[in-house]
């Protein structure tokens, strides 16, 4: 049974979205759970904002006038803002999916798209953004992770990730060693069940195991049937 929800605080929310008939639906959505919703239509307008760094989430359409929403995130990661970005788009193909999780997206909602679907992930991000972090620092081999200030090293290099990637590392870290299911990250991570997730799952194992490297010494392993367990030696 997937565990009762806990209430989404009140969040600063930017909507980047040219669509007039679309950007009015989704603040009217958003303000309803009482956000606080700022409205872009322009993609330069919509990246000046957003390097503010003061929203605690960007609603961001893929096409835009002026500036592609994938750029803008793109321009945001290099910028170091690591505010979580769900993207909007039309574009259904799986290619466009992997590209916005890759460059740092944290979902990915496809037009047209349900309100109460779209209220949904937004409050999961907001929850898994915002959620208490233990203060102790995990270590599994060359690999550290310290939540209180929010940074990962391997083998003494920084990796930079997305708040999701780094939810997902954590918690596999915590149960290093255990063979978690998809069904077990879905709801510790990313906090509700949707269709299709299990893809997700597989998407963001892939984008961590890139971001830690190859070789011979693997630290996220697959159990076929059974899940993903972290650990430091060879399976």
């Amino acid at each position: 049974m997937v565990p009762m929800k806990t209430p989404v605080t009140p969040s600063d929310i930017l909507v980047v979205e040219d669509e007039p008939a679309i950007s009015d639906i989704v603040a009217t959505a958003l303000r309803f759970e009482k956000h606080t919703v700022t409205l872009a239509d322009h993609g330069r307008t919509g990246l000046d904002l957003a390097l503010e760094g003061r929203f605690d989430l960007i609603v961001l359409d893929v096409m835009l006038p002026g500036l592609h929403g994938f750029e803008i995130c793109r321009r945001l990661r290099d910028q170091d803002v690591s505010t979580p970005v769900l993207f909007l788009t039309a574009r259904e193909g799986q290619h466009d999916r992997i590209e916005g999780f890759e460059i740092g997206g944290d979902d990915y909602l496809t037009k047209p798209f349900s309100v109460a679907e779209l209220v949904l992930r937004v409050g999961a991000i907001l929850r898994r953004a915002r959620q208490a972090e233990p203060t102790d620092q995990l270590v599994v081999g060359d690999l550290t992770l310290d939540p209180a200030g929010q940074q990962v090293h391997h083998r003494g290099d920084r990796v930079e990730l997305s708040v999701t990637e780094f939810r997902l590392l954590q918690y596999l870290m915590i149960n290093h060693g255990v063979v978690v299911s998809k069904a077990q990250i879905l709801v510790n991570v990313w906090d509700f069940d949707y269709t299709g997730s299990g893809n997700v799952v597989e998407l963001y194992v892939g984008y961590l195991r890139r971001k830690l490297g190859h070789d011979d010494t693997p630290i996220i392993h697959t159990r076929r049937g059974a899940g993903y367990v972290l650990r430091q030696d060879t399976p």
